[in-house]
């Protein structure tokens, strides 16, 4: 993947949804990521929240449902070492209210990703100041075209 392409941060629900749930809404984010139109990253405390979900006992996965998660999400998704972010410009982050989440603006904001993907109501009520300073998107993953289009 090259480093030139639009990158996405997908928080820890929408990766279920895109790669344990095969939400039919990721479908198009997933076929871009495969034929490298965008690159889809993380860092490894993020990964790591992803891997310690899919053993949660209430979304009762198999070891092998959980080992293709993996799969599908390591190969999808770049994780990312230091020397790969950066902080891009001086705007200061603002801080979600659900701390777990803080990890994912700092990723977005570090790789200088165009957009975080979620639902979570925690990290879409930030979408307007990020926008303001300039940072970057935050959309639902249906939505995640529209920072192409300039609408994001």
């Amino acid at each position: 993947m090259s480093p030139g392409l639009p990158r996405y941060v997908l928080d820890t629900n929408v990766c279920l949804d895109a790669f344990v749930f095969d939400d039919p809404q990721c479908a198009s984010l997933l076929m871009a990521a495969r034929i490298g139109e965008i690159e889809l990253v993380t860092r490894d405390d993020c990964r790591a929240e992803w891997l310690a979900v899919l053993t949660y006992p209430q979304l009762k996965l198999s070891q092998e449902r959980r080992a293709q998660a993996v799969q599908a999400f390591d190969t999808c998704v770049r994780c990312l070492c230091p020397s790969d972010m950066t902080v891009h410009g001086d705007a200061v982050l603002p801080r979600c209210s659900d701390r777990d989440d803080q990890k994912f603006l700092e990723l977005a904001h570090q790789s200088g990703a165009v957009a975080l993907l979620t639902r979570d109501d925690a990290l879409l009520r930030l979408a307007r100041r990020t926008k303001r300073e300039g940072l970057f998107a935050i959309l639902p993953p249906a939505l995640w075209r529209e920072v192409e289009s300039g609408l994001g």
